[in-house]
């Protein structure tokens, strides 16, 4: 028993070690970033920056064009924007320089709310 053992536990040590990161890259900014995926969320455009969506609210009853989508952020003051379609999943963060704008399946706005 301990003869079959020895091998598979020599053969888990070495997978478990190569999952780990080594320390040197742990350390090195520019060996983090190779290792790391590309950013798929806007970053935080200025996080000094704050939604008032009712400056905004001229926007209901528009197509959600580019142009309508920028004066929304131009006139809530937001950092950064998201168009939420119907049915469309959505992360429950709130962030106070975002300003949300929501469709209808016409791609009509809805609504503009801050988050």
């Amino acid at each position: 028993m301990f003869r079959t053992a020895l091998p598979f536990a020599a053969v888990l040590t070495l997978l478990l070690a190569a999952c780990t990161s080594s320390p040197s890259s742990a350390n090195d900014p520019a060996a983090a970033d190779a290792a790391a995926p590309a950013q798929t969320t806007a970053p935080v455009a200025d996080a000094s920056k704050r939604c008032d969506a009712a400056n905004a609210q001229s926007a209901i009853g528009q197509t959600a064009s580019q142009e309508v989508v920028d004066k929304v952020v131009a006139d809530s003051g937001s950092g950064s924007s998201r168009v939420i379609k119907p049915g469309q999943a959505v992360t429950m963060d709130f962030r106070e320089d975002r300003v949300n704008i929501e469709v209808d399946a016409a791609n009509v706005v809805t609504a503009v709310r801050c988050g």
